[in-house]
């Protein structure tokens, strides 16, 4: 038996099949920064920290003419979203049913998504997480509502890599606001997304738990995403009607390289 405690839940191997279906779906779908940073591990449920290389020294030692110093880490911070499931559904998956009440998955996939993407570009002070948008704020650049001048902003955040040493290639993840409005905008007769497309040589990655957009470098080293525990599905409890499992994740996040990224940030925001 292991720490997720499936062993212990009425839910057949079928039922566990479909629910992971789900889930993996939503969660390739949604998460955004796995595929514009570097990442590392899963490096299994017991990986607690990352290892700063770097050093405290203390105040007191233990014994005079001996120097103390306590070497820094970054703890990974655990993140679980419970959902409750229908026994009645997932039993009809079992029956051969093609039209299960998957929504309560889905749902939680897409939080842990939200969850997952918003400390890496927004921070999670809590967790000792700075984002790529506040860590590299002094290169910001300023977008508005006007969609016909974006493509004018991003110029100037890639002219900003480029002139502070950042080769490429290039990539920007999107915010909602911004991919809905460069989609819906025409620019001499082409959408101007298409248009921005051409502007760079990397990815264009919809971000949704992103507020505005981050250009960023994909050349590597700049920004690491540790994962202990990769997500997983485990037991909670269950009743004569319902199934509680929940799906959870450890990680942590470190901005190794500002410069290597340019935050687009809505005036008003």
């Amino acid at each position: 038996m292991n720490d997720l405690l499936r062993e212990l839940a009425p839910v057949s191997g079928a039922a566990w099949q479909e629910i992971e279906t789900e889930a993996r779906r939503t969660l390739e779908t949604m998460l955004a920064a796995r595929k514009l940073v570097d990442f590392n591990g899963p490096l299994g449920w017991d990986a607690g920290a990352v290892n700063l290389g770097r050093t405290r020294s203390l105040e007191h030692a233990p014994q005079p003419g001996v120097e103390a110093r306590l070497r820094r880490m970054q703890p990974l911070v655990e993140l679980r979203v419970p959902f409750e499931l229908s026994r009645e559904e997932l039993e009809a998956v079992t029956r051969g049913a093609k039209d299960v009440g998957l929504d309560p998955v889905r749902e939680a996939a897409r939080a842990a998504a939200l969850a997952e993407d918003r400390a890496v570009f927004h921070g999670y002070a809590e967790a000792g997480i700075s984002g790529i948008v506040d860590a590299s704020a002094k290169s910001r650049c300023s977008i508005t509502e006007d969609y016909g001048a974006y493509l004018g902003s991003v110029a100037e955040a890639l002219h900003k890599l480029r002139v502070g040493g950042i080769g490429g290639p290039y990539a920007i993840a999107l915010g909602p606001r911004c991919f809905t409005g460069l989609s819906k905008t025409m620019l001499g007769g082409f959408p101007a997304l298409e248009q921005l497309r051409r502007l760079l040589d990397g990815p264009i990655v919809p971000a949704p738990a992103v507020d505005g957009a981050v250009l960023l470098s994909l050349r590597g080293g700049d920004f690491e995403l540790t994962v202990g525990q990769d997500f997983s599905i485990g037991y909670l409890d269950h009743t004569p009607h319902t199934v509680r499992l929940y799906l959870q994740e450890s990680m942590t996040f470190r901005v190794l390289a500002a410069e290597a990224a340019v935050p687009l940030a809505y005036v008003s925001s």
